[in-house]
């Protein structure tokens, strides 16, 4: 499996576990929504049934006490609570009307209720009024009284109702004893739910980021230890390789890439090889003819000087010219050839006694003025930075076009690297043929001088790129010259 593919799974199942936990969560919160309208409904049932139950006793003392005394404040009272009861009942209605228990239950209170109040209450308070008529009233009043209020009818039925009243407050009490039982029960559950949940979450996330990094991480180091293997020189690494996936894609390329690497790097030092052999071969080759030119033309100096005319001495002298600077030419061929074939020990180099043993070799044929500045002295490869400088002074040295010129030596420090200038008063070089100068047999003065061969500046070129270093020339016809370079500590 691709390990995005794998990533995408992994996280999809973690995302999976913690939608459940949240659907779980989201459900028992309805379920607390749920309880909260019961209880708030449970609530008001309770507190109207108490109101009703208390507006009943308000009516059967306010009854009473106008049966006995005749005080209309006592019938107030009585109506007060009756008009109450009959908005209570039908605000309980709604209330209980999911509950088919609770409906019969209130339909008995209804019931009672209306049975006590026009078979008790309404006839007495009615014959009650009528008392204060005539006696034959009172009468009828006194006898009804003892007819409805000394039987146990009235009693029974205002019993029945308190108890009906009673039922459905006890029932509102067990519903919510056994809601609050329930909620908790479903409340805890849902606790270890989550809880579990986001345990396994958080585990199963954990084991495959752990999982992922350490996989990654561990084939990614291979990778890397890999190409610093390569980059030391080791081309015959390799990787081992299972799957299918990016990083095994990635490990294959690496594979691939060192053995084309190893391969290139053995057919290139063949080639090289064969190079220093062919410039070697030619070399040889090519100097035996010329050794022999030269000498013909030296015996024929020797032997017959006296019969040569002014002209023909001329054409021998330029002979002689032509193949100095042919000998030349190849020997920078073989020097540009021979640069980095072996490795240079490192060792400590006064800059400044090496420079002027350069210049004991360079210019002592010269009048030239060589000023030397206060150069370092460090661990570095001798023998290559002696070949720039001797480069460097003897190019200035040979087109200087003044007797009495000069040339400064001198050095700026950069902390990691230094930087050397070798600076004359020559004629100077236009700018453009600043870039064709470091290109071997490129020279910028024809004739057959001995020097004059276009090799000496490409060695240095050559010298410092192989040390990733870079080489900069300013100049202009007539304002001399300045070469710098920069040398590693």
């Amino acid at each position: 499996m691709k390990i995005s593919s794998l990533i995408f799974f992994s996280f999809l199942f973690i995302l999976l576990l913690f939608s459940i936990t949240t659907f779980i969560n989201h459900r028992q919160s309805e379920k607390v929504k749920e309880n909260a309208d019961f209880l708030s409904r449970s609530y008001t049932v309770v507190r109207q049934a108490n109101r009703f139950q208390r507006n009943i006793l308000n009516m059967v003392s306010g009854w009473r006490g106008y049966m006995l005394t005749g005080e209309k404040y006592f019938i107030e009272s009585y109506d007060s609570a009756s008009t109450e009861n009959d908005t209570i009942l039908q605000e309980l209605d709604s209330l209980v009307s999911g509950n088919q228990l609770e409906m019969n239950t209130l339909n008995n209170i209804r019931s009672l209720h209306s049975q006590w109040t026009n078979e008790f209450t309404e006839p007495l308070l009615y014959a009650k009024r009528l008392s204060t008529r005539s006696d034959t009233a009172l009468a009828n009043f006194n006898r009804l009284y003892r007819q409805k209020v000394t039987s146990e009818a009235e009693a029974t039925i205002n019993r029945n109702l308190q108890d009906e009243v009673r039922r459905i407050l006890n029932y509102e009490y067990q519903s919510r004893d056994q809601r609050a039982a329930i909620l908790a029960t479903s409340v805890q559950q849902t606790k270890n739910i989550s809880f579990y949940l986001n345990l396994v979450s958080i585990l199963l996330g954990s084991l495959i980021a752990g999982f992922l990094a350490y996989g990654i991480s561990s084939r990614i180091l291979k990778m890397v230890k890999m190409a610093n293997s390569i980059a030391g020189g080791n081309y015959q690494v390799r990787i081992e390789t299972k799957g299918n996936d990016e990083l095994s894609k990635l490990a294959q390329a690496l594979n691939h890439m060192s053995k084309m690497l190893s391969e290139n790097i053995n057919l290139l030092k063949r080639k090289n090889q064969e190079l220093d052999q062919f410039a070697h071969i030619v070399s040889h080759d090519l100097k035996t003819p010329l050794r022999g030119i030269d000498n013909v033309v030296s015996w024929m100096e020797e032997d017959h000087s006296s019969e040569f005319t002014p002209k023909v001495k001329e054409y021998i002298s330029l002979i002689k010219g032509r193949v100095a600077r042919a000998e030349n030419l190849i020997g920078g061929i073989l020097s540009y050839a021979r640069v980095d074939k072996e490795v240079q020990p490192l060792e400590q180099v006064d800059v400044k006694e090496l420079v002027e043993e350069v210049v004991d070799t360079t210019v002592m044929n010269s009048k030239l003025n060589v000023k030397l500045g206060n150069l370092p002295s460090f661990l570095t490869e001798r023998i290559p930075l002696s070949q720039v400088f001797s480069n460097l002074v003897s190019n200035a040295v040979k087109y200087h076009d003044k007797k009495d010129g000069e040339i400064r030596i001198y050095h700026k420090d950069h902390g990691s690297h230094y930087e050397f200038f070798v600076e004359d008063n020559g004629p100077g070089i236009s700018p453009q043929y600043h870039k064709k100068i470091f290109m071997i047999f490129q020279t910028l003065h024809e004739g057959d001088g001995i020097e004059n061969t276009g090799v000496g500046l490409a060695i240095v070129k050559k010298i410092l790129d192989e040390r990733d270093q870079h080489i900069n020339i300013v100049s202009e016809p007539g304002k001399g010259t300045t070469f710098s370079f920069t040398w590693p500590k």
